[in-house]
C-alpha cells in the first residue's frame, strides 16, 4: 500500500495525465541514477536531452493513445522513477498489442 508521501504525487501525475499533453515528470533523479561517477555530466545531459526529445514524442502523440492505455502506463511507470522514455515505450507497446488479431491472445 502507498505511503502518503507517495499517495500526493501519483495523484499529481494522473490527474496530469489525463490532460491533453501528458504528465509532467522531474527525470533528473532517473538521469543522476542511471550515469555512472565517471563523466557524471555528460551522461546527465545526454540523458536530459533524450528524455526532452521523448516528451516532444509524447506530446505530440498523447490524444492519439487510447485513454485505457494511458492511464495504464502512467501508473506503471509510476512505481519508480518515471521517465518520459519509459512511458512512450509503454503506450507503443500497448498501441502495438491493441493491433494484434484477437486470435493470438
Amino acid at each position: 500500500m502507498a505511503t502518503p508521501f507517495l499517495a500526493a504525487p501519483l495523484a499529481f501525475h494522473l490527474i496530469a495525465a489525463s490532460s491533453g499533453g501528458g504528465p509532467n515528470f522531474d527525470v533528473g533523479p532517473s538521469c543522476r541514477a542511471a550515469a555512472p561517477q565517471v563523466a557524471i555530466t555528460n551522461r546527465i545531459q545526454g540523458c536530459m536531452e533524450a528524455e526532452q526529445a521523448a516528451r516532444e514524442q509524447l506530446v505530440k502523440r498523447w490524444t492519439n493513445f487510447n485513454s485505457a492505455d494511458r492511464s495504464s502506463c502512467v501508473g506503471t511507470v509510476m512505481d519508480f522513477e518515471p521517465t518520459y522514455t519509459e512511458l512512450l515505450t509503454c503506450l507503443e507497446m500497448a498501441s502495438d498489442a491493441r493491433k494484434l488479431p484477437k486470435e493470438l491472445y
